[in-house]
């Protein structure tokens, strides 16, 4: 392992996040103590990167705040025509977009906890997604992707790698020791961070190996790519952090599959999509963020067929909300909790899960944002207890210093 300068070093060059420090144990609970079976399922996660607005993805229609919050981008409430929101239950409505997930909705493989986000308090897209991505929203810095650490429970380093990541060159949901398969698009491939995961580097020397001249080429544009602060500074203000656009998002869902199914090892797959900072224009039933919106759905309905065994599990999330009111430019600001989605067969689907305050001004944090009721980890831990079997002692590693969340014990069918 790299001695802490040299850690911090390629932190500040090449965008590489890297280092330790598990701590925190989970509350105990009645779960039983088994062995990880990662090969039991395959999870696939999707991040949403600039924070989407979920009271739009959402829509809260019964409220009667929610309209006046949102006096030009509020969804109408469900009246059976294609241009109001689609209703789930007597509180929660889908955007009209998000039609293609009615039928996983009414099958049961589709859940959603309304008020998820981190207790981190920060609206800082960069250190957002930071800690979404390394589970650890104590820290701001250091630490390997939490998808990584998952990956490592039940696998040696020297192994294959488990993992696969297609559209961004670095996520650093997947950094770590263990190695993960990069299939970058885009600008994405041209950035450094393709050579900044030491797996994907290692592979192309590799690869380049043979053939001396192209391996010394290699190394020179390894050199020639290191960032300087400044130019770090400016990548860390991008809200899109390098992903690709929602409109190909259904493209790379469905190569993610098929690499997945040519190569068993791969149990853990990642997508992202940019473009959900809708801070002007947003629009309401139609608009850019319904454009978005419906590109979102076409690509979770290829993951819902293509990832259909038991225990498959897609989760999509961004790094905090939106603001539950509009903005004077017709858009929304950063915010805090968000709608935290989940596909897949053990899933309790159907179902709005978790707590719901609503939106009248006194259960608002700080008077403007849906508050986080739910702590990410506690949500994403549910899943990864009941289906990919792992105790506490291992969700602890995962997520230092989360605690288990009993309100949602029903989020995942038992058996």
């Amino acid at each position: 392992m790299p001695a802490p300068a040299t850690i911090v070093r390629r932190r500040l060059l090449a965008g590489l996040l890297a280092g330790t420090g598990l701590a925190g144990m989970y509350q105990p609970r009645a779960f039983a103590q088994a062995a990880p079976q990662l090969e039991r399922g395959r999870l696939v996660v999707v991040f949403l990167r600039g924070a989407y607005d979920g009271l739009s993805a959402l829509v809260p229609w019964s409220d009667p705040d929610y309209a006046k919050l949102r006096p030009n981008i509020a969804i109408a409430p469900p009246d059976g025509t294609a241009s109001t929101a689609i209703e789930l239950d007597r509180r929660f409505a889908l955007h009209p977009a998000l039609a293609p997930l009615l039928p996983l909705w009414r099958e049961g493989s589709l859940a959603v906890v309304p008020a998820a986000g981190s207790p981190n308090r920060t609206r800082s897209h960069f250190e957002a997604q930071h800690h979404w991505e390394t589970g650890m929203p104590a820290q701001s810095t250091g630490s390997y992707g939490w998808l990584n650490r998952l990956a490592s429970l039940d696998a040696p380093r020297a192994g294959p790698p488990r993992m696969i990541g297609v559209g961004e060159a670095n996520p650093h949901i997947l950094s770590g020791p263990m190695r993960a398969r990069l299939i970058p698009r885009g600008q994405a491939a041209a950035r450094a961070g393709v050579i900044a995961n030491d797996g994907t580097r290692e592979a192309l020397l590799d690869l380049y190996a043979g053939d001396d001249r192209l391996s010394r080429a290699f190394r020179e544009g390894v050199e020639s790519r290191l960032m300087t602060s400044k130019e770090l500074a400016n990548e860390m203000a991008a809200a899109d952090n390098g992903a690709g656009s929602p409109a190909g998002l259904a493209r790379d869902a469905q190569q993610l599959a098929a690499l997945m199914r040519a190569d068993a090892t791969l149990r853990i797959g990642f997508l992202s999509a940019g473009g959900w900072d809708t801070h002007v224009n947003q629009g309401a039933a139609t608009g850019l963020l319904a454009t978005r919106l419906g590109n979102l759905a076409t690509a979770l309905v290829q993951l819902r067929s293509d990832f259909d065994r038991p225990g498959d599990l897609v989760l999509v999330f961004s790094e905090f909300g939106r603001t539950s009111a509009e903005n004077g430019s017709r858009g929304t600001d950063h915010g805090r909790g968000n709608a935290l989605w989940m596909i897949g067969r053990e899933v309790a689907g159907g179902q709005v899960h978790g707590r719901w305050e609503g939106l009248a001004p006194g259960s608002l944090n700080e008077g403007r944002d849906l508050p986080v009721l739910h702590d990410f980890r506690s949500v994403i831990a549910q899943p990864l207890a009941r289906i990919f079997r792992l105790p506490d002692s291992r969700l602890a590693e995962l997520f230092p210093g989360a605690a288990w969340d009993t309100s949602l014990d029903g989020l995942v069918r038992r058996g």
